[in-house]
C-alpha cells in the first residue's frame, strides 16, 4: 500500500507563531501560517471524485498515463486544487538523458529507462492539473467511499510538499498597506520557472517511489526511493537532471546554475553559548535582491534550533519553522528549513536586513573537556555556500576555550586552565576576506603555537579524549616514548588503561600543520587567510574551514599511542593524512569552492592528493600503500556481488551513498577522485618529459602544479566546475598528449571522470626491428572496460636493466596497435610499470 515513508514534519507553523508573538498562539492564525496549515492538511474532496480513462500527464522529462481507474482531487487552497489520489492502472515513463544517469537508474531499478506500471499514485502540484484532466473524467459511482478510504494517506503525503507550495502560493497573501484580497481569492497565475509536481507512486515491481519536477531547482527532474537496509534508512536517488537537458542534446553540461534570488553580503551573529547543550543567537543577514517577485525565501537551519522571531528592515514578519524534514525533502534540499514570508513581493535591487532570533540544544558534552557542536554547518540561517563577510560575537562561560573562523579582534586567547574559574567571557571574530562558511568550536583546551613564515598557527587540545574514544591498555602499547604512571598495588600487577593526552601532543600537531602550510603555499600560492587555528574535535572525522580546522582526536595521538590501536599500515597512513588533508582544504574548498554537488569531489580529491604529495616526498612507500588501498576499496563487493566502484562516477557526489553502497561517496569521491588526479599528474609529467622543448627549456615546476596554481589565481573566492578545472589542466597538454590532435581533455572527462571503469591493459604481438634505431610495434589489449573508454597508456622499454619511457599510446578500444622507437638494446616492453593508471588487479 502507498505510504508516506520517512519522518513526517514534527512541528506545526503554530510553533513559530507562538514564539514570534511571545505568548500563547493566537486563536486565528496569521495569513502565511493559515496558508501553510491548509497546504499541509488538505484532504480529498468527495465531490471531486471521478472515473478516469486514457488520460496523460506530460511534464518536462516525465510522462504519466492514467489508463483506467478512479481519481479524487483535494479541496481548494487559495482557490487552487493542489493534489489528487489515483487508484487503477497507470504507467510512468522517464528517460534519463545521458549514460551516467541511465547507469544510475539501472543500478536501482534494473532499467536504464524507467517504464513502469503503478496501481496507486498521489500527485501534489501547483499547476492546473484538474482542468487538464477534465476531458477524461466521468462521475464516480461512490466518490465518498473512495475519498474516505484514501483521505488519511493523502493528508499524510500532503505534508511533504507544503513548504514548497507555500513558496508558490504566498504570492496570493495580502500585501501590507494594501486592501486584503477577498476571501478565497485564487493564487496567482503559475510561472513557468515555478512549476512543481511530486508523484508518490506504488508499483508492483519497485514498490513506493517518488518522481519530481521542480522548475525552481537547477536539476528539475528527480526520481528516488526510501530504502531501509539492516536497520539503516537511505534515500536512493535513481536519477536527477535538468529538463532542458532531456529535451535537447541529452549530454552532460557545464552550464552554470542560475544565480540565487538574493545575494548574501554579510552576517553579524551574536551568540550566547551555554555548555553543555544549548546556544541562543541573534543573527542579522544583509542581502540584496537579484531577482524580484518572490514573496517567500527559504533558509537552512538545524532542526534543533527553534526560531523565535524574524524581522526584515526592523519590522517583524511571518515565518514558518519546519524542523525534521521527511526523507525525500532532506535528500533533495539538505538541512531543515525556515520560510521567511515578506510583507510584499521583493524588488530587484532592494536591500534587505533580515534578523533571526533563535536557540536550542545543538551542543553535546563528549567527555575529556570536549563539546561536540552538532549541525556544524547549519547553526545559523544560510542559503548555501555563498562567500560573504562575517562578524561573530560570542559570550560563553569562563573555563572554556572558544575558537571561531575569522580573525579575533577582541577577547583573550581564551585558554583557561583554572577549572574553578567563574564568570563569562566575550570574544569577537571578523573575516578579512569573504568566506563561504563560518563556525566555532568549544573545549577545555591547552594551546601550542608554531609559525609558517608570517602565519601564526595555534593548536588547541584538551588533556583528555572523548568517552567513545578507543582506549589503549598497557599491554597493547609498545615501549613508551614518554613517562606514564601505571599503578602497582600490592599483589599481581594490574595493567591499567592508559588514556591519550592530546594536549601533550599539541605542539607536534602545530609543527606538522606549519610544515603542511609551507608545502602547500609553495605549490599553490600564498595561504589565503591571516592565521590558522586547529581545535581538537571528538569523533573520527575532521573538517577544514576557512582559517579553522576541526581535527579529530585521532590526529593528536603520539606514534606509540597510535601503534596501540593496532591499525593496519593503510589505516595508519590514512590517520597521518588527516592533518595535511584538512590543511589543504584551506585552498581546495575554502579558497576555491565547488559549483554543485556534482563538483564537490574536486575539493575532496584535490585536498587528499595534495596531502599525498607531501607523503610521497617523505615516504614513497606509504604513498603507494594509500593508492593501493583506494584501488582495493573500489573492487570490494557488496552483499549482491556488486563492486563498490560501480556505485557511479565521482560526479554523483553524495548520491553515491545509497542502500546499495553505504560508503560509496567516501570510496569514490576520495579514492577514485584521488586516482584521477594521480593519473592527470603523471600523464602531464610524461608529456613534458617527452616534449622536444624539455631539454632546452626546463620548467621550475611540474605541469600539474602549474595548473593548480592557475586555478587558485583565477578562481579565488569563486566556485569552479569539473569542466572548468579540467580545462585548466588541458592548457598544459603538449602535442603528444592531444587526443585526435585536440588540445582538450574532454576524453578524460567522458571516460574517467564520468566513468566507473577499472580496465586492464596487456601487450600482444610485440616485435622489435633493429636498424639505426630500434623500432617496436605491437597491440595493446584492453579488458574490463567499455568500448568507448579512452586512456593514455604509458609504454616503457627495458634496456640495460633500466626502464625507458617510449611514449603514451591512446587506447580507445579493445585492441590498439602502436609503433614506437626504443633505445638500443631494448629487449622487453612494459605497460605502466610505475602504476600511474587506475587499473584492476588481475
Amino acid at each position: 500500500m502507498l505510504t508516506a515513508s520517512g519522518t513526517a514534519p514534527r512541528a506545526s507553523a503554530q510553533t513559530s507563531a507562538t514564539a514570534q508573538a511571545g505568548g500563547p498562539a493566537a486563536a486565528t492564525p496569521k495569513p502565511a501560517e493559515a496558508l501553510y496549515l491548509q497546504l499541509r492538511k488538505v484532504g480529498l474532496d468527495p465531490a471531486r471524485t471521478y472515473r478516469i480513462r486514457e488520460a496523460a500527464l506530460d511534464w518536462p522529462g516525465l510522462h504519466f498515463t492514467l489508463e483506467d481507474g478512479e481519481i479524487s482531487f483535494t479541496h481548494d487552497v487559495a482557490g487552487k486544487i493542489t493534489g489528487a489520489f489515483f487508484e487503477g492502472d497507470g504507467e510512468v515513463l522517464l528517460a534519463p538523458p545521458n549514460k551516467v544517469e541511465r547507469a544510475s537508474m539501472a543500478l536501482f531499478t534494473g532499467m536504464a529507462i524507467l517504464e513502469d506500471r503503478f496501481t496507486t499514485a498521489y500527485f501534489r502540484f501547483n499547476g492546473d492539473m484538474y482542468a487538464e484532466l477534465q476531458p477524461h473524467l466521468r462521475p464516480a459511482s461512490d466518490g465518498r467511499d473512495f475519498a474516505s478510504r484514501w483521505n488519511d494517506t493523502a493528508v499524510h503525503l500532503g505534508e511533504l510538499d507544503a513548504m514548497r507550495l507555500l513558496v508558490s502560493f504566498s504570492e496570493a497573501l495580502p500585501v501590507a498597506g494594501k486592501p486584503a484580497q477577498a476571501s478565497g481569492a485564487a493564487a496567482p497565475a503559475q510561472k513557468e520557472d515555478d512549476r512543481f509536481l511530486h508523484a508518490r507512486v506504488e508499483s508492483p515491481l519497485l514498490g513506493d517511489y517518488d518522481l519530481f519536477y521542480d522548475g525552481k531547482a537547477y536539476e528539475s527532474v528527480v526520481a528516488g526511493q526510501t530504502k531501509t537496509v539492516a536497520g539503516m534508512t537511505y534515500y536512493d536517488i535513481w536519477t536527477s537532471f535538468r529538463a532542458k537537458e532531456a529535451a535537447s542534446r541529452g549530454g552532460a553540461s557545464a552550464e552554470t546554475p542560475p544565480p540565487d534570488e538574493v545575494e548574501i553580503q554579510s552576517y553579524k551573529i551574536n551568540t550566547q553559548v551555554n555548555p553543555p547543550t544549548s546556544l541562543s543567537a541573534d543573527a542579522t543577514v544583509k542581502m540584496r535582491v537579484r531577482r524580484g517577485g518572490a514573496r517567500t525565501l527559504m533558509f537552512e537551519l538545524s532542526r534543533f534550533l527553534q526560531v523565535k522571531q524574524v524581522e526584515v528592515n526592523g519590522h517583524a514578519v511571518e515565518f514558518i519553522n519546519n524542523p525534521a524534514l521527511e526523507g525525500t525533502q532532506l535528500a533533495r534540499r539538505g538541512n531543515d528549513e525556515v520560510a521567511v514570508v515578506f510583507d510584499e513581493p521583493l524588488q530587484q535591487g532592494q536591500d534587505l536586513s533580515v534578523r533571526f532570533v533563535y536557540g536550542g540544544d545543538v551542543l553535546s558534552e563528549a567527555g575529556g573537556g570536549l563539546l561536540y557542536v552538532g549541525a556544524r554547518g547549519a547553526w545559523y540561517p544560510g542559503r548555501g555556500l555563498i562567500p560573504c563577510s562575517y562578524e561573530l560575537d560570542f559570550r560563553y562561560p569562563a573555563g572554556w576555550t572558544l575558537i571561531a573562523t575569522g580573525e579575533r579582534v577582541s577577547g583573550s586567547p581564551n585558554v583557561e586552565t583554572d577549572e574553578g574559574a567563574h564568570g563569562e567571557r566575550e570574544a569577537k571574530w571578523i573575516t578579512d576576506r569573504p568566506i563561504a562558511l563560518a563556525g566555532f568550536n568549544l573545549g577545555k583546551y591547552e594551546r601550542a603555537s608554531s609559525r609558517a613564515g608570517k602565519i601564526q598557527i595555534d593548536t588547541y587540545a584538551a588533556r583528555g579524549v572523548e568517552r567513545t574514544f578507543p582506549h589503549l591498555s598497557e599491554n597493547t602499547l609498545p615501549p613508551p616514548e614518554m613517562p606514564r604512571v601505571v599503578p602497582t598495588p600490592p599483589g599481581p600487577v594490574v595493567h591499567a588503561e592508559i588514556d591519550p593526552s592530546p594536549a601533550r601532543n599539541a605542539q607536534k600537531v602545530a609543527d606538522e600543520a606549519a610544515q603542511a602550510l609551507s608545502f602547500f603555499s609553495e605549490k599553490f600560492g600564498p595561504y589565503p587567510y591571516g592565521s590558522l587555528e586547529l581545535t581538537q574535535m571528538p569523533g573520527s572525522a575532521s573538517q577544514g574551514w576557512p582559517g579553522l580546522i576541526f581535527l579529530s582526536s585521532m590526529s593528536f595521538l603520539s606514534p606509540a599511542e597510535a601503534a596501540g590501536l593496532r591499525m593496519s599500515p593503510e589505516q595508519s597512513a590514512m590517520r597521518k593524512l588527516m592533518l595535511p588533508h584538512e590543511t589543504a582544504h584551506q585552498w581546495w574548498g575554502d579558497l576555491v569552492l565547488w559549483k554543485s554537488y556534482r563538483d564537490q569531489w574536486l575539493v575532496e580529491a584535490l585536498a587528499n592528493y595534495s596531502a599525498l604529495m607531501m607523503v610521497e616526498k617523505e615516504n614513497p612507500t606509504e604513498f603507494r600503500q594509500v593508492l593501493e588501498s583506494y584501488r582495493a576499496d573500489l573492487q570490494e563487493k557488496n552483499k549482491d556481488g556488486e563492486p563498490l566502484g560501480s556505485a557511479g562516477p565521482v560526479t554523483l557526489g553524495q548520491r553515491l551513498n545509497s542502500s546499495h553502497f553505504p560508503t560509496g561517496y567516501e570510496a569514490i569521491s576520495y579514492g577514485r577522485g584521488t586516482w584521477l588526479f594521480h593519473m592527470l599528474r603523471y600523464m602531464l609529467l610524461d608529456g613534458e618529459a617527452l616534449s622536444e622543448k624539455r631539454e632546452t627549456e626546463p620548467k621550475p615546476e611540474e605541469p600539474f602544479v602549474r595548473a593548480l596554481r592557475k586555478v587558485c589565481q583565477r578562481y579565488a573566492g569563486r566556485p569552479i566546475s569539473t569542466e572548468e578545472l579540467i580545462a585548466v589542466f588541458a592548457e598544459e597538454l603538449p602535442p603528444s598528449l592531444r587526443y585526435e590532435k585536440q588540445k582538450s581533455l574532454d576524453w578524460f572527462i567522458d571516460s574517467w571522470v564520468e566513468g566507473t571503469a577499472l580496465p586492464h591493459f596487456s601487450l600482444r604481438g610485440v616485435r622489435f626491428t633493429k636498424g639505426a634505431s630500434v623500432s617496436v610495434s605491437g597491440t595493446i589489449v584492453e579488458k574490463d572496460a567499455p568500448d568507448d573508454l579512452v586512456t593514455a597508456v604509458p609504454i616503457y622499454a627495458v634496456a640495460g636493466g633500466r626502464n625507458f619511457l617510449l611514449g603514451r599510446v591512446f587506447v580507445d578500444g579493445p585492441e590498439t596497435s602502436f609503433h614506437l622507437t626504443a633505445p638500443a638494446g631494448a629487449s622487453k616492453l612494459l605497460v605502466d610499470p610505475n602504476g600511474t593508471l587506475l587499473t584492476s588487479r588481475r
